[in-house]
């Protein structure tokens, strides 16, 4: 199996003060082909690892499934070079009896680079995919400052991440709890929310009612889109959302909060989910 990480010998250089040569971690790219009953559906980017979980959540994703009923097995293949060696780089899904197989147009014309989930699309239209977990009247009320403790917390949990500074992260939370249910990591900040949603596939928990996606970067239309085809009523992002991820999470129903650091946030859509912060406590003087 592919490790997360490769050994690379660098040079690192401080201006005008020293030059020295070390070895450095960094995060490993390889493509992965997913295969749905033996034929070919993409290609996409990614840090192996969770790899069946990057597979199902592709899977929700497209709405090739909606539950994990759906989803039966999935197998590396072996002979996936001319040599028949088993690269781990190959994953043949086997969809529950009964589960139609992908529509032959989702089939990507091309691979999924680790900076866009939607490369490879045939048209605009298949962009946009309907979800089966409408998040509209998800009661999920969160507390801010529940929701501000996120980012770090995310970023403690990144491993990976702490090694090479290189990958996304993309974690669900359980909304009214806290609790952090799962976190994956990938190079590919697409990946790194498939692998989530794909962990909840196999431990039967679509839809994904009262959680919160937190994830590294920026809010786009691709995550957010993720998010309403698991059933996620809230999506918090350390960065910007896009204009498009706004508009889909308007008609969706999910929240946006971007620029979640510290104590502030943004919040783009469905503001009602995020109560008011409490008062101040007012300072009481005593008479004379």
């Amino acid at each position: 199996m592919s490790r997360i990480t490769a050994r690379k010998r660098v040079t690192r250089i401080t201006v005008a003060t020293s030059r020295s040569v070390r070895d450095d971690l960094l995060a490993v790219e390889e493509p992965l082909e997913i295969r749905v009953g033996g034929n070919s559906l993409a290609i996409t980017m990614r840090t192996p690892g969770n790899d069946v979980d990057l597979a199902a959540g592709f899977l929700v994703s497209e709405g090739v499934i909606a539950r994990g009923d759906d989803f039966a097995a999935a197998r590396y293949c072996a002979g996936a070079t001319d040599e028949g060696l088993n690269t781990y780089n190959v994953l043949d899904v086997t969809l529950a009896l009964g589960v139609p197989a992908p529509d032959p147009s989702l089939e990507r014309a091309f691979y999924t680079t680790s900076s866009c989930g939607l490369c490879g699309k045939a048209s605009i239209d298949a962009v946009r995919t309907t979800s089966q977990h409408a998040v509209h009247h998800d009661d999920l009320v969160l507390d801010p400052a529940l929701l501000a403790t996120f980012p770090d917390r995310l970023r403690e949990a990144q491993d990976v991440f702490e090694k090479t500074g290189g990958l996304h992260a993309a974690a669900l939370f359980d909304g009214r709890t806290g609790e952090m249910l799962v976190l994956r990591e990938d190079v590919g900040r697409h990946n790194a929310v498939d692998k989530v949603v794909g962990w909840a596939v196999k431990e039967g928990r679509l839809p994904l009612s009262g959680t919160v996606l937190m994830v590294s970067g920026r809010a786009s239309f691709e995550l957010t889109q993720k998010a309403s085809m698991a059933g996620i009523p809230v999506l918090a992002a350390v960065s910007a959302p896009s204009s498009l991820a706004v508009d889909l999470a308007k008609e969706v129903g999910i929240t946006i909060v971007g620029f979640l650091r510290g104590q502030s946030m943004v919040v783009y859509s469905r503001p009602e989910r995020i109560t008011e912060p409490a008062p101040a406590p007012r300072e009481t003087v005593s008479a004379p």
